[in-house]
């Protein structure tokens, strides 16, 4: 049985668990690295753009990147080690002993749980109270990562499922609502739940994060439905999971980070 480790507190530590996530999953031909090699490539692609001044804050955005992938990193640990963590990331979880569902059902269920909730509850601890609303520019900027995520997915689903390469080419614009995940619609959910949650103490959060985890959890329900187009899809999709671990961890997903509007930088408060 796995125990729960302490967490990183930086983003070099995040990266870190997340390869080493993903070297375990290959090693044990375990689904659950799926999540775990294309959310590695995102906060690359985040530390990249920290290094290169390319947010408002660069401390601050780590300091949300360590809080947000710690809320991914807690529930994955919690998980082996036998333990429950929130009900949305376990419904993502368990799903991972299910071969019926595709690579692209167990990447959305993982997303969902992270954006619908995750994203949220780390904008509100990272800055709590009146200094959400200085977050909005950097939050929208990690947003644009996020939103690169849908094209990113199925090109890489494009190469492991030719049927569902076949769907993409006969409907661009069907992207991934076809399975029940809107991404515009988790950013903007994310920002409401962050703005209801920042004025709170932590201990006040609790209900409404557990309002909410009930939403997202029936929003995972939806993602990982076996119909029709999950069939097709299934029908020809690689079944070799660490290939598949190993070749979402290692893919072409790149993303730009968009520059900012040159401003001081807001420093650290407390």
């Amino acid at each position: 049985m796995t125990t729960t480790r302490a967490l990183p507190t930086t983003i070099d530590g995040v990266i870190e668990r997340l390869e080493e996530t993903i070297r375990d999953s290959i090693a044990r031909h375990d689904r659950l690295g799926y999540f775990a090699a294309l959310y590695n490539r995102v906060t690359l692609a985040v530390r990249e753009g920290i290094r290169k001044g390319e947010f408002q804050d660069g401390p601050r955005m780590e300091r949300l990147d360590v809080t947000f992938a710690n809320r991914y990193l807690a529930a994955y640990d919690h998980f082996r080690a036998g333990e429950v963590p929130s009900r949305s990331w376990l419904v993502a979880f368990r799903a991972a002993a299910n071969a019926d569902h595709v690579v692209l059902q167990h990447l959305l269920a993982g997303m969902n749980a992270h954006i619908n909730l995750d994203l949220g509850i780390a904008a509100a601890r990272t800055c709590p109270g009146a200094e959400l609303q200085g977050l909005r520019g950097d939050f929208d900027r990690i947003n644009d990562v996020l939103a690169k995520l849908t094209p990113a997915v199925e090109q890489e689903i494009d190469g492991l499922s030719p049927v569902f390469h076949l769907l993409t080419s006969f409907a661009p614009k069907l992207e991934l609502k076809m399975v029940g995940f809107s991404m515009d619609r988790a950013r903007a959910e994310a920002w409401r739940l962050a703005q209801e949650l920042a004025p709170l103490a932590v201990h006040d959060q609790v209900h409404h994060i557990a309002e909410r985890d009930l939403e997202v959890t029936l929003v995972a329900a939806a993602v990982l439905n076996d119909g029709l187009i999950v069939r097709a899809i299934r029908s020809r999709e690689c079944a070799d999971v660490a290939r598949n671990v190993s070749d979402l961890s290692q893919g072409e997903f790149r993303v730009a980070i968009q520059p900012t509007i040159a401003m001081p930088a807001q420093g650290r408060s407390g």
